[in-house]
């Protein structure tokens, strides 16, 4: 990471982290840093330190931290690693909750000696707080308390508490502690309060604090009603929180938040499936990141989020994966990428790929339905309704050439204007027959318009030009480079020539190992029964009629070209 601004270790005992974003927050607003990442780590690796505690009667017998109940003996150990990012609110890309302020003090020399906490320089440090922001204490609505089960701390702390927060109070101030959930992770124990707090306004629920069965004597606002510990779920709704640590020794903080007040966003009410790529170091990282994606209701912040942090490269992210929300059927990937950029192709398909309905859907994307209307706008004048072939046409629909031709190429239109949208544009192009028409559109030789009156004008010269019947056929073929092989189950580009009868035109080499051949139905299917008779895969494809790229449409071909010349100044 490009970091140049403070940077630094805090140990003030158990309030640690808290010291550290209370300095990472006066760094940012005296313009020292723009951000700042404020972390909090314990581990509990030597059994001395524990010893220790247990010497000074801070250790609780039964193993549980019962912050504020009358049998709290003590607190338990635990380990914790917590970081949070601290931004100006301009820049962020999403506010869990505003620091409106945060302080901190030390109690000084005490009589009752060092491990003893102050309950007066506690509550000057709170007063301070919400002077100096102009807020009064009673508008708080939570507070997350140091609260570790001790039974000096406990009273010290709460008593303070309300001193400062129950006046001019209408109802009870709901307080918890963390440690009672997770124990007490001493200097990493400040921002896991933040956590909790964090998550509970996030999830719209305050979790309940565990082994609170009565009231510590020694609390009198817990015993007359003025305070309220959270035993169980309540709703959050918004409003101030203060959260208090305090360090061995007298090292107090105090941070006063403020919920998000922006509403979360309800999910756009829509079937259009959503993908969501997402990177990270390992593959297992990746695998996790998109279970939890597709674990939990869906969340348009969340992945609009995902898709601002991942647009870009993450340096040490050589994993990459992605899943598609809202599919019928799951589809998720994940892969290793070497860093280089990978070219980006359109291929754009010919006769074959149209089915009844196929633009219904993708309506629902706005750029789409404006270039597809756009399409259907050039094509009116010709009494062709596109919206109509498209988006209600069956199966039969496609049995005439000129509505797979016309369809295909809008849908390629509206395609290509989708993916620019989105900032996907092409290294390169492709395309097989009526596809071509499509590749003109990609590569601006053609408007969208002209693109699909080219598409109408084939389609429409075809059927004039009264052909004769035709058909074609998908063919595997061995590739050239594994002719030398013995392979009953394929046949090699020139074997394949030397095999068709004199009425099949090998029509188009389209890759390695596929090839399409065109003729008379007849004679067609004939020769496709006979290749899979010995194994090899063949397959008749619908083409409307037409044995395409043969010599079977050249009567065609002189009309078609007045045409297109038409369709090229059409515009111009």
């Amino acid at each position: 990471m490009t970091v140049s601004g403070p940077s630094y270790a805090i140990d003030t005992a158990c309030s640690s982290s808290m010291f550290a974003l209370q300095q990472a927050v006066n760094a940012m607003r005296t313009g020292q840093c723009d951000a700042a990442i404020v972390g909090g780590v314990n581990l509990c690796l030597k059994p001395t330190c524990s010893l220790q505690f247990h010497r000074l009667n801070m250790l609780s017998p039964s193993g549980m931290c019962k912050a504020f109940d009358a049998s709290g003996d003590g607190y338990v150990r635990s380990e914790a690693a917590m970081v949070i990012y601290l931004q100006k609110s301009s820049a962020a890309k999403r506010v869990y909750a505003t620091v409106l302020n945060a302080k901190t003090n030390t109690d000084g020399n005490k009589v009752q000696g060092i491990t003893f906490p102050s309950g007066e320089m506690q509550k000057k440090l709170i007063k301070e707080v919400y002077e100096e922001v102009g807020l009064k204490p009673s508008d708080v609505v939570y507070v997350e308390a140091h609260g570790t089960g001790t039974k000096v701390g406990d009273p010290q702390e709460v008593n303070s508490i309300a001193d400062v927060f129950c006046k001019n109070r209408n109802t009870p101030l709901l307080i918890g502690s963390v440690k009672s959930n997770m124990g007490h992770s001493e200097p990493a124990s400040g921002l896991c309060s933040i956590a909790k707090v964090l998550i509970a306004m996030e999830a719209g629920v305050i979790p309940p604090n565990l082994h609170f069965r009565a009231p510590n004597p020694d609390i009198a606002a817990l015993n007359d009603g003025r305070l309220q510990v959270v035993n169980k779920p309540l709703p959050w709704n918004g409003g101030l929180v203060a959260v208090n640590s305090f360090g061995f020794g007298g090292a107090n903080a105090h941070i006063l938040l403020r919920s998000n007040p922006k509403p979360k966003a309800p999910a756009i009410q829509d079937n259009i499936p959503r993908v969501v790529a997402v990177s990270a170091r390992t593959e297992e990282g990746v695998q996790h990141f998109l279970e939890k994606i597709e674990s939990v209701p869906r969340d348009d912040d969340y992945i609009s989020l995902l898709h601002e942090i991942h647009s870009s490269n993450i340096p040490g992210h050589s994993y990459r994966g992605y899943t598609v929300l809202g599919a019928n059927t799951p589809s998720r990937e994940i892969g290793q990428i070497s860093g280089e950029k990978r070219p980006v192709w359109f291929v754009f398909s010919g006769m074959g790929t149209q089915w009844g309905g196929m633009g219904k859907d993708l309506m629902q994307l706005e750029v789409f339905e404006k270039a597809f209307r756009k399409c259907a706008e050039a094509l009116k004048p010709e009494g062709f309704d596109l919206f109509d072939i498209a988006v209600n046409g069956t199966d039969a629909t496609f049995d005439n050439v000129l509505n797979s031709f016309v369809s295909i190429t809008a849908i390629q239109v509206g395609l290509v204007d989708v993916l620019s949208s989105i900032g996907i544009h092409p290294d390169g192009i492709v395309g097989h027959s009526v596809g071509e028409l499509g590749c003109a559109y990609a590569d601006g030789t053609f408007s969208a318009e002209q693109a699909v009156l080219a598409g109408y004008w084939r389609g429409r010269c075809i059927l004039e030009s009264k052909l004769p019947l035709g058909s074609m056929a998908a063919i595997e073929i061995i590739p050239a480079c594994h002719s030398n092989i013995n392979m009953s189950t394929g046949l090699s580009w020139d074997e394949l020539k030397a095999r068709c009868p004199p009425e099949i035109i090998p029509a188009c080499h389209n890759s390695a190992d596929s090839v399409t051949v065109s003729g008379p139905p007849d004679h067609l299917s004939k020769f496709v029964k006979l290749l899979q008779t010995e194994g090899i895969f063949a397959k008749e494809v619908n083409s409307s009629g037409v044995a395409f790229h043969s010599r079977y449409i050249a009567e065609a071909g002189p009309k078609l070209r007045k045409c297109l010349e038409r369709v090229s100044n059409y515009f111009d």
